[in-house]
């Protein structure tokens, strides 16, 4: 923490300056109150102007917003410093207006940053207490109490917030001092927000009686960091004993293997695997509830849990995480596909081919089939099966999960069922030794072979 030392650019960027000089882009985020405004000065001390590009967000969601955008036009042309005003729409749900307008922001920077680009933000030692506090007051674990990191990647760049170590006193000292003016948001004093509550009733309350109260708040965040970092450690530890596969739309792990963990590891792993594939981590009461609905559910059943965007399910003693679209329903409607080009099915799942010698479908040239999903009593026989079965018997023996087994494309010629998605193909329209065939590919992904 910065405590009493003097707020100027060579004490807040020399941790950045070889960085800051090497980046081929530097974004500031530009509000024009306080933090920003001192934060664009400082940098201006020690980067030319020409080299710095300021991000101006208009949300709209205050009166005075075109009165902030021409505020921060002003002072940027005062110091030399290209702006760049971008207006967003903020619609409030979920988590509310505040996470929503954050959202749009952090949309806005990341389209913006170049390869090996800089953003850098007005974030200080307050709003790291603030973050803290709320965040404890939800109940978040340690990764939460962490708290506001100084530095992450941001789409194909970095953030970086100088500032994370100075109180607001310093920086409303430093404006004085040079005579800079700011805006204010007139919503800050609204207290009705949970955390304009903290920062106006709260926090002065704790000032009061411990005066060194950010110092305190902040070394109890890097504490947690650093307990979150061992965590994430140990995770990536246990994910390697895990067997971890590649599945259709998404991933799965070794339940066996799994049961042999602590219930503490166990659920550290729950809370750390999303994060491979930068998927949303789970909460604790999501994580109990996969334990509880999905790992410990009875061995016959095929649980399911959505939550996050996130699909959980369990088959044949292996956890699966799957991407959201693994939850659609089944295509009831017939659809015709020209085997030549790709299609994409209405749940957003793919079909493709790929030619192949002596393997696969035998399609004739120009031929299309048409592809459509179970409607129940369909039977078939696979290639190399002496007699045909029911489909429903043969997906279970083909090992399909079952959140699948409504959704595998089936393909047509005629009323004749000549192959299963890219599980078989059926007796019969099989290419022969020296034939050319038609390898079939069923996914969710976007990259695909086709003929």
């Amino acid at each position: 923490m910065a405590g009493s030392r003097k707020l100027n650019s060579v004490a807040v960027f020399s941790p950045w300056q070889s960085q800051l000089e090497d980046a081929p882009q530097i974004l500031v985020g530009f509000s024009g109150g306080l933090d920003s405004t001192v934060l664009l000065a400082l940098l201006c001390d020690i980067i030319p102007a020409k080299r710095l590009c300021a991000v101006h967000i208009n949300h709209g969601l205050s009166d005075n917003a075109d009165k902030w955008q021409s505020h921060a036009e002003g002072f940027c042309q005062s110091l030399g410093v290209q702006l760049r005003c971008e207006t967003v729409s903020v619609k409030g749900a979920g988590e509310g207006l505040e996470a929503a307008a954050r959202e749009a922001r952090y949309q806005v920077f990341s389209r913006l940053l170049q390869t090996d680009g800089l953003l850098l933000l007005g974030h200080h030692a307050d709003d790291q207490v603030e973050t803290v506090l709320y965040r404890l007051l939800r109940g978040s674990g340690s990764k939460g109490l962490s708290g506001i990191p100084v530095s992450r990647t941001l789409a194909s760049g970095r953030l970086i917030r100088p500032l994370l170590q100075w109180q607001k006193t310093q920086l409303q000292s430093f404006a004085e001092q040079h005579n800079l003016n700011w805006v204010e948001d007139e919503t800050n004093l609204q207290s009705t927000f949970d955390r304009n509550y903290l920062r106006n009733q709260v926090v002065p309350e704790i000032a009061g009686r411990w005066p060194d109260y950010a110092q305190r708040i902040g070394h109890s965040a890097q504490l947690s960091k650093d307990n979150e970092d061992l965590a994430e450690a140990v995770a990536a530890d246990d994910l390697q004993t895990l067997d971890i596969r590649i599945e259709r739309g998404g991933w799965s792990l070794c339940l066996d293997v799994f049961a042999t963990l602590s219930a503490v590891r166990q659920r550290n792993v729950l809370r750390h695997w999303p994060d491979l594939y930068q998927l949303p981590l789970p909460g604790h009461k999501i994580i109990d509830e996969i334990i509880d609905s999905v790992v410990q559910a009875r061995k016959d059943a095929a649980p399911k849990l959505l939550s996050q965007g996130i699909r959980w399910g369990r088959f044949r003693k292996r956890l699966y995480l799957l991407t959201a679209a693994s939850d659609y329903g089944a295509v009831k409607e017939d659809l015709h596909w020209h085997i030549e080009q790709l299609l994409v099915m209405p749940d957003g799942s793919r079909l493709s081919c790929k030619k192949m010698l002596g393997q696969g479908l035998v399609v004739a040239a120009g031929q299309s089939v048409t592809v459509r999903t179970r409607r129940g009593g369909e039977r078939c026989q696979p290639v190399g099966r002496q007699h045909s079965n029911s489909l429903k018997k043969l997906l279970q023996e083909f090992n399909l999960e079952p959140w699948w087994r409504d959704r595998v494309p089936l393909l047509y010629m005629g009323e004749q069922l000549v192959a299963v998605g890219d599980l078989w193909v059926c007796e019969g329209y099989q290419a022969a030794p020296n034939q050319q065939g038609i390898g079939i590919h069923w996914h969710l992904g976007s990259q695909v072979n086709c003929c």
